[in-house]
């Protein structure tokens, strides 16, 4: 499969003032290994897009969970016991946390509180204790030392970075140059360099084949970047996303795939969960 090339990514310049730190930003010296780095995020329980990402990925080395496994989609365990199969690096996110009663639903909003208790229910006690034990952010990459993988920002694990002005504390912040990141469902991400601070998202020709952008990243530059959700986007695609980094090359190349929709719908409304969740996989909302 070709990629398209980054001139076609949506950006929004956003001046800013900082001091310029050479040590802080993205240098490709620091890659001490060549990897393909397959990154998964916000499966939420659709198995139905994750296999259609597997199936449609390019050639990997790892593969990095950004967390959200579970919560809204109605395959739990079998999305826990397929994303464990594929490796062993992830981070956890706010879901996980919830259906393995780390944190209280009160702050979830009602579709995403009745999805956590059915899914509490449905979890073998294997699975529920292997979701209790994921790590929180940032989580670094053996062998790849620019980078690190976050669920919602460096600082907190919760915070939805959605805007360029919720990047810019952590872009100036942290000393990590390349951040991986997922929790809003929403594919893409920002940059920031000596003088200015860009997002971007990319722009694809269809909305129903497979599809993938590439993104060079640059010397001297910080990067926070959003694989997408494979199980429910939020970007108005509904498409399962998924990204993959290339050390080598220092080309992150995001992907887009259609899946078996109705599938996953009929596994959600079979399981009598609200239908309103599936639904919305349709409107990739």
């Amino acid at each position: 499969m070709g990629f398209h090339s980054c001139k076609r990514l949506r950006t929004v310049p956003a001046p800013i003032s900082s001091i310029h730190h050479p040590s802080l930003f993205y240098n490709p010296k620091f890659v001490r290994c060549s990897l393909r780095i397959l990154l998964l995020s916000d499966i939420h329980a659709n198995l139905e897009a994750l296999e259609a990402c597997l199936a449609s990925a390019p050639p990997y080395d790892i593969v990095a969970n950004l967390g959200d496994l579970v919560g809204y989609g109605a395959s739990p365990n079998e999305v826990i016991e397929r994303s464990r199969r594929l490796g062993k690096i992830f981070v956890r996110g706010n879901h996980d946390k919830a259906v393995t009663g780390q944190v209280k639903l009160d702050d979830f909003n009602p579709l995403a509180a009745t999805s956590a208790l059915w899914t509490r229910d449905q979890l073998t006690s294997e699975h529920r204790d292997w979701l209790h034990s994921l790590p929180h952010g940032p989580v670094a990459l053996e062998g790849v030392p620019q980078a690190q993988l976050v669920h919602g920002s460096p600082a907190d694990e919760d915070a939805y970075v959605v805007s360029i002005g919720d990047a810019l504390v952590p872009l100036l912040a942290i000393t990590t140059p390349l951040t991986f990141f997922g929790h809003t469902h929403l594919q893409g991400g920002f940059f920031a360099n000596g003088g200015s601070a860009d997002g971007f998202r990319p722009e694809y020709r269809t909305v129903g084949q497979a599809e993938s952008i590439s993104l060079h990243l640059k010397s001297n530059t910080r990067y926070m970047i959003n694989p997408g959700s494979v199980g429910q986007p939020r970007d108005g695609d509904w498409r399962a996303a998924f990204a993959l980094f290339d050390t080598e090359t220092q080309i992150v190349h995001f992907h887009r795939t259609p899946y078996n929709l109705k599938s996953a719908q009929e596994r959600i409304l079979s399981a009598k969960l609200p239908p309103r969740l599936a639904t919305r996989l349709a409107a990739g909302r």
